[in-house]
């Protein structure tokens, strides 16, 4: 018996994205950690243009999770396709984890050249990378990077909806119901989000801490083990080799979201340790290992970096950046349950948001002060400071200090996981937390 569909969620962010290149000579790359939605947001895809005047005859797709395809070279490929494809109409071709085959890139570029088709490509994070399609697809692809769930999308995938009431006070305040009909502060449910993440697959198991768990070990498992330790072989790379330094390196990121990181700090730890020897020239870390491994997570999207900029110099500063986890309850499997790092799991959540709504981040440096983020697109740019409270006063001037520094007229915002007056203060907006993750 062939597996059922499942009903779907929509991920519009990213189907908007593919819809908005649907039928131009661009191939459309979908990359992004092992099990954040790559494959369902394929199906949504097709979905949408069978529901959009499509013919089912129009559309092939080929998953290489399947042994239907495993042995299959890229000229294979090719004449699969070829047999296929449909009498004076246009093809849509989906190519599910394609990085498996050998060459896949001589294939793909085939389809554009030959035939009358839009194509669709996803891949294990670890393959399909700028870095390695480019070379092959340069100035002829777009990359979709795909993240795990928001907090919005948490709450749909959960079955929860948001409405918006106003308190007796005269204010608008939102509530989220459940499915019963039962309605729950903000707050609740985001204490959730932070507790087990955004892997989409955890909506079908529920919120049992054991479940989830078992669901991420077997995600970080896969990514680490198949998406950086076999990959560096198939590569035919040598640095990658040591399971247990490269998860002593991911428990360490891990333990320093948020925290301004260098390799040297990371081989400092490691040197103590005793899990990787120092260079006999210099008595140093051996950096070149130490930036392969770290090289590697980055590839595989568990971790992202970022850099700082120097706000009155503008210029990116190369010391000390930072790195955040892709996804909180990743990082809660890893290391327990820590409320001192409230603050930190707040500020990595914020970053991935910013991320997802099309801004590049960096941090912000202002004399000695830093300014959590500066995010920027083609037409704004914001500084955001991010801050677990915001009820203390000498917080309060803590946060708004490196803000009233910059002297330029952008906008100005403080994200408070607790605020008991979210207001506009010396022109520098204050909003809570879950308002800010909830905003149209």
């Amino acid at each position: 018996m062939l597996k059922k569909e499942i009903q779907l969620k929509k991920r519009d962010l990213y189907l908007d994205r593919l819809i908005a290149f649907k039928d131009t000579e661009l191939v459309k790359v979908v990359t992004g950690i092992r099990r954040c939605g790559k494959s369902s947001l394929m199906k949504l895809m097709v979905q949408h243009l069978k529901e959009n005047g499509v013919d089912s005859g129009q559309i092939i797709q080929m998953n290489f999770e399947s042994i239907e395809f495993h042995k299959m070279t890229a000229t294979d490929i090719y004449q699969y396709i070829k047999m296929r494809l449909p009498k004076n109409k246009k093809a849509y071709l989906f190519f599910d984890e394609i990085q498996r085959i050998e060459d896949w890139q001589d294939a793909i570029n085939s389809f554009r050249v030959d035939f009358d088709c839009d194509i669709y490509v996803t891949g294990s994070n670890a393959y399909l990378l700028s870095s390695e399609y480019a070379t092959y697809l340069a100035g002829r692809c777009v990359e979709i990077k795909m993240l795990p769930l928001s907090f919005k999308e948490f709450l749909d995938f959960h079955g929860y909806e948001i409405k918006e009431k106003q308190s007796p006070a005269g204010e608008n305040c939102k509530r989220i119901y459940d499915a019963e009909g039962d309605n729950y502060d903000p707050m609740e449910l985001f204490e959730a989000y932070m507790k087990f993440g955004g892997m989409p697959g955890i909506a079908d198991i529920g919120l049992d801490t054991d479940k989830v768990f078992t669901l991420l070990d077997g995600i970080y498992s896969t990514v680490v083990m198949r998406d950086v330790l076999e990959r560096e072989k198939r590569r035919g790379q040598r640095q990658i080799t040591d399971a247990e330094l490269l998860r002593k390196i991911i428990m360490f990121l891990a333990d320093n979201i948020g925290n301004n990181t260098s390799i040297t700090s990371i081989g400092n730890t490691l040197v103590n340790e005793k899990l990787i020897d120092t260079d006999k020239r210099n008595g140093k870390p051996a950096v070149q290992t130490i930036q392969a491994y770290v090289g590697a997570l980055l590839e595989s999207y568990i971790f992202y970096e970022i850099k700082r900029f120097d706000i009155k110099g503008k210029a990116y500063l190369r010391t000390l950046g930072k790195y955040y986890i892709v996804d909180v309850g990743l990082r809660n499997y890893l290391l327990g349950f820590r409320d001192v790092d409230t603050g930190h799991c707040i500020e990595n959540i914020v970053y991935f948001e910013l991320l997802r709504r099309g801004y590049d981040v960096a941090i912000g440096k202002i004399d000695e002060k830093e300014v959590d983020f500066i995010a920027t697109n083609v037409t704004e740019k914001i500084y955001f400071q991010v801050t677990e409270s915001m009820d203390e006063p000498s917080t309060r001037e803590r946060e708004l200090t490196p803000l009233r520094k910059i002297r330029d007229n952008y906008e100005k915002v403080v994200i408070a996981g607790k605020c008991a007056n979210p207001v506009t203060q010396d022109g520098i907006k204050i909003v809570k937390l879950v308002d800010f993750l909830l905003e149209k």
